[in-house]
């Protein structure tokens, strides 16, 4: 069976499994750099709420590191993922960071008040927003990578002994 092109089958992309390791730990990075970035420049905290511990934050940052994993993955296994689907994947994590953060607050015993304050100082300060700007980045890198066609690179004459 040949494929029209002279040089065999075109190659694809890397792994789901690669891809998806890549645009999370892109995502984690990002968001570290990108709500530093955004404390440091502002000269505010993240959250600043009276009586919270950091606990909602890192239990946050951890839920939406998770959600965004587990939806970059759903949308890798795709054939042919599409790079508009990314924003999808980008508010939904920017929205269960808010909902982790709210919800681990109220767990933690800060009262619904508090737990409110601190959900609203996440989209109100901008962290919601660097948030889904770097889950739309880390996404497309991730569904760059899967749609890739280069291959392994190989030497030329790699390439003349395969075939």
């Amino acid at each position: 069976m040949t494929t029209g092109d002279p040089h065999g089958t075109p190659p694809e992309g890397v792994s789901v499994a690669v891809a998806a390791v890549v645009g999370t730990v892109c995502f984690a990075a990002f968001s570290i750099l990108g709500l530093g970035m955004l404390s440091y420049f502002t000269d505010t905290d993240i959250i600043s709420v009276e009586g919270l511990t950091l606990w909602p934050g890192i239990v946050g940052m951890a839920g939406a590191i998770a959600v965004f994993a587990a939806l970059l993955t759903s949308l890798l296994r795709r054939v042919h993922p599409p790079f508009a689907r990314v924003a999808v994947v980008a508010v939904a994590t920017a929205i269960a960071h808010v909902v982790v953060v709210w919800l681990s607050a109220v767990v933690g015993g800060a009262g619904l008040a508090h737990a409110t304050a601190a959900g609203a100082q996440l989209v109100v300060r901008g962290s919601s927003l660097v948030l889904l700007l770097v889950a739309l980045i880390a996404g497309w890198i991730a569904v760059g990578l899967r749609r890739a066609r280069g291959g392994t690179p190989r030497w030329p004459w790699e390439r003349d002994a395969q075939g």
